[in-house]
Order: structure tokens, then sequence, then C-alpha cells
């Protein structure tokens, strides 16, 4: 483990973790991925967004390596310009989500599928999330989504998620799980599917096999990847929820470069071997 950058692999989540508030990368967490590349090292993300939603990475992060999708759903291989793995939702998501809503419809709400992006439950907060994401969504009731079903993202303002968590973990629902993902939207994924499955599934790519992998994330969603990592670092602005997996927690946060920092940890350590121990004592 460690004993070379090039069979190292840094995944990252994008929001609060390499993307700061602006969703704009740093110039100086961009300069040291560019380092860690020309070193040898392999660098990509893992992300809540859709194959629509993260085109634009590959391109402007220089990504050569497939990314980690719809929270762990899919895993994205944009050289190709397909997906290497799905894990849809059962059928039994379509009267569930039809439920919820009904009970709550103050709740925004977004179907993920692999082509394309439903609203089924308009809101100024779904939105709003729809812009960032700069996604073309389609409209229409949950009995339209007639694709495979990846996730569910239900959106609303912070204060009402606690009463929607509580409202959701009373209902009993069976195969499927719930995790927050931010702090206004809580999704629904295939039961054990989270970017920490999605990281075991990478592992078995072709060409991955002996890689030692680093992952970064900053909350809930980020959690279970961190636990299936060799590596498990959070910024500095993390959750306590990912600080308390983390083998290193960074000075840092995402609006100060706490990539780079990372990077140069590992780029200036004189004996990678330093970092198998920070794993074995972080793993303790």
């Amino acid at each position: 483990m460690f004993e070379s950058v090039s069979k190292l692999c840094i995944i990252t989540d994008l929001d609060g973790t390499f993307l700061p508030k602006s969703k704009v990368p740093l110039p100086q967490d961009l300069k040291a991925v560019r380092r860690f590349e020309a070193a040898g090292g392999l660098f990509t993300i893992a992300t809540g967004r859709t194959v629509e939603a993260s085109k634009r990475y590959p391109e402007e992060l220089g990504l050569k390596s497939p990314m980690i999708v719809f929270n762990g759903a899919g895993i994205y291989d944009a050289a190709c310009d397909r997906l290497l793995y799905t894990h849809p939702l059962p059928e039994a998501a379509r009267e569930m989500t039809r439920r919820i809503l009904q009970d709550n419809p103050h709740a925004g709400a977004e179907v993920l599928c692999a082509a394309s992006t439903w609203v089924v439950n308009d809101t100024p907060i779904e939105r709003q999330h729809i812009k960032v994401c700069g996604v073309t969504p389609r409209f229409g009731s949950v009995d339209e989504v007639r694709e495979d079903w990846l996730k569910v993202l239900f959106a609303m303002e912070p204060e009402e998620i606690p009463d929607f968590i509580r409202y959701i973990d009373a209902q009993g629902f069976s195969g499927v799980d719930f995790i927050r993902s931010e702090r206004r939207f809580y999704e629904m994924l295939p039961r054990g599917v989270s970017k920490g499955s999605a990281l075991t599934a990478y592992r078995s790519l072709p060409g991955m096999e002996g890689f030692t992998f680093i992952a970064v994330g900053d909350f809930d969603n980020d959690v279970e990847m961190l636990r299936a990592a060799d590596l498990a670092v959070v910024p500095q602005n993390a959750a306590a929820s990912a600080k308390a997996c983390a083998d290193l927690i960074l000075s840092r946060t995402c609006e100060e470069g706490a990539m780079e920092e990372l990077i140069d940890t590992l780029l200036c350590a004189p004996d990678l071997s330093m970092l198998g121990a920070l794993h074995r004592q972080g793993k303790q």
C-alpha cells in the first residue's frame, strides 16, 4: 500500500469538498490536481449528480478515469460516453414516492434516470437545484417516468428536513435506503447502494487492480465511501459524521484549498509508507 504515486487514485466528492460555494474549483486546487496527475496518480469524482449534470467535469477537470454518479447508483465513463455500472431502484419505489408526495406536498422531488431527470413535484427549491445542476429536466407525474429509476431526490427547506426524516422512518419502507446529501436534500437509493458500494465496484474495473483509493468527502452521503476507501480524508469544514470516520482531517476547508493540502501531503511525503501507517492508525 502506498508504494508509488502511480498506484494512487484520489476520488473526491464535489460540493463542500472539492468545490467551494461558488461551484468553481479553486485555481490552486486545479494546479495541485495537475501536479498529482503529472506524478502518475489518478484523480476522479464521486457525486450525486446525474450523467447529464456531470459531463462538464471530464473536460473542465481533465478527468481520465470513470466517475461515480447518482450517489453510487452508477459509474460513468466519459471516454466512451456510457454507464459501466448501474443499480436501479426497485419498482416499489414508484408507489413509495407517490405516497411520500401525497403526505408531503411541500417537498420538491425529482426522479433521476440514466438518460433524463424528471421533476415530479415542482417547488422553488427544486427549480433552484435544477438550475445549479445545469440540466434540462422533463416534467411529469410519477407514473409517467417509465425508465429505470436510479435515485429520487426530495428537496425542501433545511428546517423541514428533520420532520421529513421522522416521517420516512415511520413508514418502514423496504428495499430502499435514504440518505441526507445536503442540508436541503434527502434522497432515496436502492438498498445497500452508496458511494461506498460504488467504490467497491470501481476496484473491479479493468486497469484498477492494485490501486490504493484515497476518498475525500464532507457529508453524510460520503460516509460509506470514506469507510470503503484505503485512506479516508475530509476537509476542515466536513460534517461530524464524515470526520468521525476519517484517517486524515485536513487543516483547510473547501474554500481554502483543502485538495491542494492533501496533494501536497501526498507528493511531499519522503516515504509513502507513512500514509500506510496513518491509515492503520485511523482504522483501529
